[in-house]
């Protein structure tokens, strides 16, 4: 019984850590389909992707799955043309999502969708029955070095034009102006700070407090290779 119980548990962190690395890798897919779509594919004219290209090497991410974020945020490779969408939904507790990406089968990934928030207790929503509890905000992700960022840091950023500051696992995000995301991203890189990224986005006008754990729901979505980012008001 007690090598039953030891393999069980060896078993349990496996799947952690296989989660967590898979959580890592869409990450950076993510972070590479956007800064191909922004500033190209080659490497050498687009040092944001050289050096998220590093970071995935460095955390042992697969080659193919590297060339298959290029190729998607290029908009070439076997998945052919890929369109937008954004889809608005509830989860329990009056959690509001919307959730955004792109796909060269709607249909197909809007089953996938409905299919994830059902099992969370959530549903599809009507279009713009959600975003009017939103706001359109430039969101800038800043990598936090050594876990920790100073008040002075902070007050860099809040004069680099941050409206207000969230903290997410490993980073800060800082809300501006949608119109100010480029030059506040370059006067941050300027100072120092190492953006991850730096992209329109949606910000909740009143974030509510909600008891169950909604990450697990953003994580099974944003596990999706469609779905590039996906907001909430909790």
């Amino acid at each position: 019984m007690a090598g039953h119980s030891h393999f069980k548990n060896i078993k349990r962190k496996k799947e952690a850590e296989d989660k967590k690395r898979a959580k890592t890798f869409s990450k950076l897919s993510r972070l590479i389909i956007g800064t191909v779509r922004e500033k190209g594919k080659d490497p050498q004219a687009n040092p944001d992707l050289r050096t998220l290209i590093e970071k995935a090497k460095e955390t042992d991410m697969p080659l193919k799955n590297i060339e298959k974020a290029i190729e998607r945020g290029a908009g070439e490779g076997e998945q052919g043309k890929l369109t937008p969408f954004i889809f608005e939904a509830y989860g329990p507790e009056e959690l509001a999502l919307i959730i955004e990406g792109q796909t060269d089968n709607r249909n197909r990934d809007l089953d996938k969708i409905k299919e994830v928030l059902k099992r969370h207790e959530g549903k599809l929503a009507k279009p713009g029955s959600v975003t009017w509890l939103f706001e359109k905000k430039g969101i800038i992700e800043i990598e936090i070095k050594n876990k920790n960022i100073s008040e002075e840091e902070i007050l860099q950023i809040i004069e680099e034009g941050a409206e207000d500051i969230k903290e997410k696992e490993g980073s800060i995000l800082a809300y501006t102006n949608p119109n100010n995301i480029k030059e506040m991203k370059k006067s941050l890189e300027k100072r120092g700070f190492t953006i991850n990224s730096a992209n329109p986005g949606w910000k909740p006008r009143a974030p509510i407090k909600t008891k169950k754990n909604y990450k697990e729901l953003v994580d099974d979505l944003l596990e999706m290779e469609s779905i590039e980012e996906v907001y909430t008001n909790a």
